[in-house]
């Protein structure tokens, strides 16, 4: 969410910015409406001053047993008057902040021009994608065939888009959450956080999924209770400090969590619903960072590392990119995306996306901490995925596959596991 008197000082620049992903800022609307909302506030605050003093020469006029019929009449036009002015502002301040809770976030000129992935600037890669001497298969036959995924079962349950896992498959997504958290916990100095999966609308408004992304939310509620299903662990991890004021001394703040996430994926299709990549409802270990504005830059690129130690301790091949400006979400104003090889596809895919959201998330959400002068400030916000585990077993299984049908995996998994391989026919083997 924006300062309004900060975009309109900006004028042009913040419109430029925002057209950058394909937004057009409306200056003249957002200057109206800031305007009549100050001019409310001026005219109550007068009509209020006005309504004390007829009160203090009523109560004078008639300690003196003069007539204050007339006055009486004054005070309850007053009255009337004040209560309308009022009724004013608090309509045009819902208006107001209508439209600056849809305004997206500035992006960064770091970002590169352009409104998709084509526009990203790869930064770089690291590993080899593999060379297999047969024709790799993508990971729903793979995990079918062995029998540690089971899709056709959770359609029964379910409908399309999830999956059961079983046994080493199971085993297998048990142990890549727990590899990542114990990196961002022990290495990264993360604080593990068990948090709710069930918020309420202001805590997804906080972090910019409401109220641009509704529809890709699963809502549900009790008698008048409304609650929202977490896509992200992003969402109650960030606003754990809403409406507070966090001492300068403990930021940074670097948080994580593993939870489910549930997202209807409206308007996903063809491959990317085929199996793990596009689910309702995944695992993920999610990493998110507060911090004094002036410290930002230089934690996404530190959170960007966190979530490639991730890859590379399991030794997957991947590369790093920098999304276009109009390509970038919603509330971040610098988003990098780390996209693993996925060998059926013969392609990198995204599997984390990092991003710095600036002072936008912490303006929505209230967070703040206190300057050198003492004065509360806007922290700045920061996550990313570290990581997402359906899609991260999905690289594995296509990565590690053998001719024979057999899956290798890493050895950092094997003291999580007790076990390497996974045979063909889904046995864990040493």
């Amino acid at each position: 969410m924006h300062d309004a008197r900060a975009l309109i000082e900006m004028g042009a620049e913040a419109v430029r910015r925002l057209a950058r992903r394909g937004y057009s800022l409306d200056l003249s609307e957002l200057e109206s409406l800031q305007s009549r909302r100050n001019q409310s506030i001026r005219s109550a605050d007068e009509l209020r001053a006005e309504s004390k003093r007829v009160a203090s020469e009523v109560q004078q006029t008639a300690k003196q047993g003069g007539d204050i019929s007339k006055l009486k009449e004054r005070a309850r036009e007053l009255k009337d008057q004040i209560r309308e002015i009022e009724a004013g502002q608090v309509e045009v301040e819902e208006q107001l902040r209508d439209l600056l809770l849809s305004i997206p976030n500035l992006p960064d000129d770091a970002a590169p021009d352009g409104d998709s992935e084509e526009f990203a600037i790869e930064i770089r890669r690291v590993g080899t994608p593999p060379a297999f001497p047969f024709e790799p298969k993508d990971h729903v036959d793979l995990g079918e065939a062995t029998g540690i995924l089971d899709f056709a079962r959770a359609t029964k349950l379910s409908g399309p888009r999830f999956a059961v896992s079983r046994g080493a498959g199971a085993a297998l997504e048990r142990a890549l959450a727990t590899l990542f958290l114990d990196l961002h916990t022990r290495r990264h100095g993360y604080v593990e956080h068990a948090v709710p999966y069930l918020v309420t609308r202001k805590t997804m408004t906080g972090t910019g999924q409401l109220p641009k992304f509704e529809e890709d939310l699963f809502k549900t509620g009790v008698a008048d209770r409304e609650l929202f299903l977490i896509p992200t662990a992003e969402v109650p991890l960030t606003n754990l400090y809403a409406d507070e004021i966090i001492p300068a001394a403990e930021l940074p703040l670097a948080l994580t969590a593993h939870t489910p996430c549930f997202r209807s994926e409206a308007g996903s299709y063809g491959r990317d619903t085929r199996g793990l990549i596009r689910q309702h409802q995944f695992a993920k270990v999610e990493i998110v960072q507060m911090v004094d504005p002036a410290d930002a830059d230089a934690t996404l690129e530190t959170m960007v590392g966190h979530a490639e130690a991730c890859l590379k301790e399991l030794g997957l091949a991947y590369r790093v990119v920098k999304l276009a400006a109009g390509d970038t979400g919603f509330s971040a104003q610098l988003t990098y995306d780390i996209e693993v090889w996925i060998p059926s596809q013969n392609t990198y895919r995204e599997i984390s996306s990092v991003s710095n959201f600036g002072t936008f998330q912490a303006r929505r959400a209230n967070i703040r901490t206190r300057g050198e002068d003492g004065k509360p400030k806007l922290v700045a916000t920061l996550n990313g995925s570290g990581l997402p585990v359906g899609r991260t077993l999905a690289a594995l299984l296509e990565q590690c596959q053998q001719q024979d049908g057999s899956i290798v995996l890493p050895e950092s998994l094997v003291p999580y596991l007790g076990f390497r391989r996974i045979s063909a026919d889904g046995t864990p083997e040493a």
